[in-house]
């Protein structure tokens, strides 16, 4: 489908378009430069990467885990301690959580993928820092532009302010159907703020009704 006819058929379903406001261009040294294809390439510079202090206090990278073509792809904030020694997002109480929730969608995690926006920990897991998510960013949209998937779900409001290049709250996010470089979003709580607030699962769950709605219809 033509990008004016996805264009059209979104706005006719409800879903916000939101036009990113910075389009990063490939430049020598910068990332990503496998944006398109070249997955393990853009694996290496990932691993490798030094954009952003906060490389000098990694375990290791969190590049991603899922298949390679998706209908589902999840993205949280940034990785903890337990994430940064084991090298995959979504691990712990909060994975175990997340882990739940796809199966209540009829899901098992190795058929989504599921990423962060920062692919290195920030110390004392403190909130990622603008220059921090601009410099992990692109490796974000290179990742999202390869596997292609039907849903974006937005875990946390980093992660839905990262995606949508808005500085709206979550609660004015949340509700609605975004859209991303064509694809829909739906904006959600992370699993580590539903632990502190159980009494939010209910809503959550709405949340993702929405996108599994979103994935049946198209």
């Amino acid at each position: 489908m033509g990008n004016s006819k996805r264009q059209a058929r979104l706005k006719a379903m409800g879903i916000t378009v939101w036009e990113r406001r910075d389009r990063p261009s490939a430049s020598p040294g910068s990332p990503p430069s496998a944006a398109v294809g070249d997955w393990d390439r853009l694996s290496e510079e990932v691993r490798s990467c030094t954009q952003c202090p906060l490389h000098a206090g990694r375990t290791q990278t969190v590049f991603g885990v899922g298949p390679r073509v998706a209908q589902w792809f999840f993205v949280g904030e940034a990785p903890g301690a337990e994430e940064d020694r084991r090298g995959e997002p979504f691990v712990g109480r909060a994975g175990r959580l997340l882990d739940a929730m796809l199966r209540a969608l009829g899901l098992d995690r190795q058929e989504v993928f599921i990423a962060n926006v920062l692919k290195c920990r920030p110390p004392g897991n403190r909130d990622p820092e603008a220059s921090e998510v601009a410099s992990c960013l692109p490796f974000l949209r290179a990742q999202i532009a390869a596997v292609r998937p039907r849903i974006l779900v937005a875990l946390g409001r980093f992660a839905a302010q990262s995606l949508l290049s808005t500085e709206q709250p979550l609660s004015r996010l949340r509700g609605g159907v975004h859209e991303y470089d064509g694809i829909p979003v739906i904006v959600t709580y992370h699993p580590a703020y539903l632990l502190r607030r159980p009494a939010d699962k209910a809503a959550a769950w709405a949340d993702l009704k929405r996108a599994r709605g979103i994935v049946h219809h198209e």
